[in-house]
């Protein structure tokens, strides 16, 4: 049985209806007294009543996804949290009651945010003078560029889109693909399909760039500096680009983008879930997934895939019906700056800085190549199970230079509810009951309810910031 509590937007569609409690409850046969109940979340909306909201009023019942809420809750309260409004005392409680009213306005609020944060970042384009202090702004990253509206794209699609996995799936059998022979069956598609060639050349011919498609001459360029993975990874791209155009161009739009290059950008992302599809194509990925109780390792090896390339297809299992475990997925630099994020978890990351330093995301650069493992819990008692790992990107290192030069890192998290973890290889030998063994996390530090993290790193502006010089807490940062 479906048992929701979905009141407010049962209320919604209500008043969107022009109906009484005593009509509505009439079309759904059901009283108005327990209409009442299931409006104020007395009651669970049950399955039966969504299947007569589903019939009576013909709304699709995927839009009453009660996890939408709680993640534009999160989304507002950081961007509330920026120094700019503190002046105005905002509490928690009361954006929540808006939300839930109004989740309309949660995002236009948003919306303004990103707006503001935008120009904000682009002073070169304002013509008069600036008389906002964004001295204290929660990061430089300007929330509203394209590859905010990008990543926010994904998320509303569940990071799942059909007609990409039919494609990849057609691709294959057209062209009798094998993941043995993939690479070799990628590149004899590009010459019989699309009459392109594809030479692999020298690094000081390529320089800094990794794949390069030259219309003209019908040749598709790769640098000798990509491993294996990257190729056929490179390759299917290329593909997509050419013999689905206009499947991408289509998808894209329906993102309703506000600026030109968001678009552009959102090809390219779906292009690059194509090429994931068709190294990992989707029925099989998900049996040696589930068989294999997620090793990343095992899948690394039998796909030729890399590991953000098999966490990130972990987070694309979604098929009605034919699901995986519905992970969330987090990239980070050791700046802390994030570059790729996913919930399908349900876990809030942050969108306008750095997220919890206590994430063990964070703790993977202190091990290269070794893999992280967390229990988790936030501060709403919601508890993951998290593995994380550094990691050395291809074309992203940094030649060594005897005065200088470095090697470039980024961390990989992968999560998904605790709930799940058993489904997981790397739960093994742990006491999931245990809750000592649970790292209280948050989403960032300044709209953290934790007061006594020995990791703040600014105050919470949930909380009137009192400072006793004679005394001194976990925290530099204490309350009453």
């Amino acid at each position: 049985m479906v048992q929701t509590r979905l009141g407010a937007k049962l209320r919604r569609l209500r008043v969107e209806q022009k109906l009484t409690q005593a009509q509505m409850a009439q079309r759904l046969e059901i009283s108005p007294t327990y209409l009442n109940l299931l409006e104020h979340n007395q009651r669970p909306v049950t399955a039966s009543v969504l299947l007569k909201l589903a019939q009576r009023f013909a709304v699709d019942i995927s839009l009453f996804n009660q996890d939408d809420e709680p993640r534009l809750l999160s989304d507002v309260m950081e961007a509330l949290s920026d120094p700019l409004f503190d002046v105005h005392g905002i509490k928690a409680a009361e954006v929540k009651d808006m939300i839930t009213v109004s989740p309309a306005i949660g995002r236009a609020i948003l919306t303004l945010y990103h707006a503001a944060r935008g120009a904000h970042a682009r002073p070169e384009e304002q013509t008069g003078p600036r008389n906002i202090d964004t001295t204290n702004d929660l990061s430089t990253i300007a929330a509203g560029m394209p590859s905010e509206e990008v990543s926010d794209f994904v998320q509303a699609n569940n990071n799942y889109f059909h007609s990409l996995e039919l494609a990849a799936e057609a691709l294959w059998k057209d062209h009798e693909l094998s993941l043995e022979h993939l690479y070799e069956g990628l590149v004899r598609t590009l010459a019989t399909r699309f009459a392109v060639d594809v030479a692999l050349l020298p690094a000081d011919v390529m320089g800094d760039t990794l794949r390069e498609y030259r219309p003209l001459q019908r040749q598709l360029r790769i640098s000798e500096m990509l491993p294996l993975s990257s190729r056929v990874f490179q390759l299917a791209c290329q593909i997509s680009l050419l013999g689905w155009g206009d499947e991408l161009t289509a998808l894209a739009a329906r993102g309703k983008f506000t600026t030109g290059e968001s678009d552009p950008l959102a090809r390219t992302a779906l292009a690059n879930y194509f090429a994931a599809a068709v190294m990992m194509p989707y029925a099989r990925f998900l049996e040696a997934a589930q068989n294999t109780r997620h090793d990343l390792d095992v899948l690394q090896h039998r796909f030729g895939a890399s590991f953000e390339q098999v966490c990130h297809r972990l987070t694309t299992l979604r098929r009605p019906n034919s699901e995986g475990i519905p992970f969330h997925l987090i990239r980070v630099d050791v700046a802390g700056n994030i570059s790729k994020r996913f919930s399908g978890s349900g876990i809030h990351i942050a969108r306008f800085g750095a997220a919890c330093p206590r994430w063990n995301v964070y703790d993977a650069f202190a091990t290269p190549g070794m893999l992280r493992v967390q229990v988790s819990q936030t501060p709403d008692g919601s508890t993951y199970f998290c593995v994380a790992k550094a990691i050395s990107p291809i074309g992203r290192q940094t030649r060594f230079h005897p005065y200088g030069g470095r090697i470039t890192r980024l961390a990989i998290g992968l999560g998904c509810p605790l709930s799940l973890a058993r489904d997981i290889v790397y739960a093994d030998g742990l006491n999931l009951d245990d809750p000592k063994i649970i790292t209280p996390i948050g989403v960032s530090c300044r709209i953290c309810e934790r007061t006594n993290c020995p990791e703040r790193a600014m105050p919470s502006r949930n909380y009137r910031l009192k400072i006793d010089e004679n005394r001194r807490g976990l925290s530099a940062y204490s309350y009453p």
